[in-house]
């Protein structure tokens, strides 16, 4: 599992106009079952999405493709993470760490 983190690089006025262009990015990732929880950041300098993944690169090529890192207005901090625990409605994404 991965959170990514993004961050305003740009004003919020520059970021607006791709705002259309970043939901319907979200959009087609929680259908292809990616995402599974985003929002932003209080206060409003960028927004988290926890992700689901095989590798860290299959992610990072993901997050070059949001309208925001392809229209220069944010960057992206991803950590890696092992759900060892969950809520009862996360279960399918429990992950037992390497041993």
């Amino acid at each position: 599992m991965f959170v990514m983190e993004l961050t305003y690089t740009a004003p919020v006025e520059r970021v607006e106009p791709l705002l259309e262009a970043h939901v319907a990015w979200l959009d087609g990732l929680y259908e292809e079952g990616v995402f599974i929880a985003s929002g932003r950041k209080k206060p409003r300098d960028g927004g988290i999405i926890l992700a689901v993944g095989d590798d860290r690169a299959g992610i990072e090529k993901i997050a070059a493709t949001d309208p925001f890192v392809v229209g220069a207005v944010c960057t992206y901090r991803i950590t890696e993470f092992i759900a060892t625990k969950t809520a009862p409605e996360l279960a399918p994404y429990r992950q037992q760490p390497a041993v």
